[in-house]
């Protein structure tokens, strides 16, 4: 990812919680040297040294054989905004976005076990919606054993870790403050959010 150097993102632990917060995301992989790409949730995992994202495909995806032969891209995004020259303080400016997101790199593992595949299940649930894990738990094993084998479970330990915070940190102070006020009079709420994040690079 093109990151010029006051863009850059650097804090791992920041990076973390971001995926963790956007953590729909984009999974890239060649597949007969073509991009394919599936959307996903994803867990993200810490443990110990590494980071590890998990997932599952449809089992008829033909992505879910591609990764285990290639390096895939995960692409974590989400509030982004249009950024108008009027907040500048030359009128010799263009529009521009900002915006914040975190590449993933890494090869992917499938996960066969039953009980594993069980487990990750549980956890996407406790993550996404704890309260339908008791529901989950109670259905038949014939049909949970069903969905099971509907899908292509994997882990992807990351090899390169990305990140990009593009928050008109290049900007002069009166630019960013300009920018933040304006941001903050939308009714669009990812503009307020990412109004929000560059207050905290002020």
């Amino acid at each position: 990812m093109y990151t010029p150097k006051h863009f850059q993102l650097s804090n791992h632990q920041e990076a973390i919680s971001f995926m963790q917060k956007y953590s729909f995301s984009t999974i890239v992989t060649m597949l007969n040297g073509v991009p394919e790409a599936t959307h996903l949730p994803f867990l993200v995992e810490q443990r110990g040294e590494e980071l590890v994202l998990v997932s599952h495909f449809a089992k008829a995806n033909p992505q879910a054989g591609a990764v285990l032969n290639e390096t895939s891209l995960v692409i974590f995004t989400e509030p982004h905004a249009y950024i108008s020259p009027s907040n500048y303080e030359k009128e010799q400016n263009v529009p521009t976005w900002n915006y914040l997101a975190i590449h993933a790199y890494g090869k992917a593992n499938l996960i066969n076990d039953k009980n594993q595949v069980n487990q990750l299940l549980e956890k996407l649930i406790t993550f996404y919606e704890i309260d339908y894990l008791q529901q989950w738990q109670s259905l038949s094993e014939d049909y949970k054993l069903k969905m099971l084998n509907g899908i292509t479970p994997f882990e992807i330990v990351v090899t390169d870790l990305q990140g990009k915070k593009k928050l008109s940190q290049n900007r002069t102070q009166v630019e960013r403050e300009n920018i933040i006020n304006s941001l903050n009079k939308s009714t669009n709420p990812t503009e307020r959010e990412i109004a929000a994040y560059m207050n905290k690079t002020l």
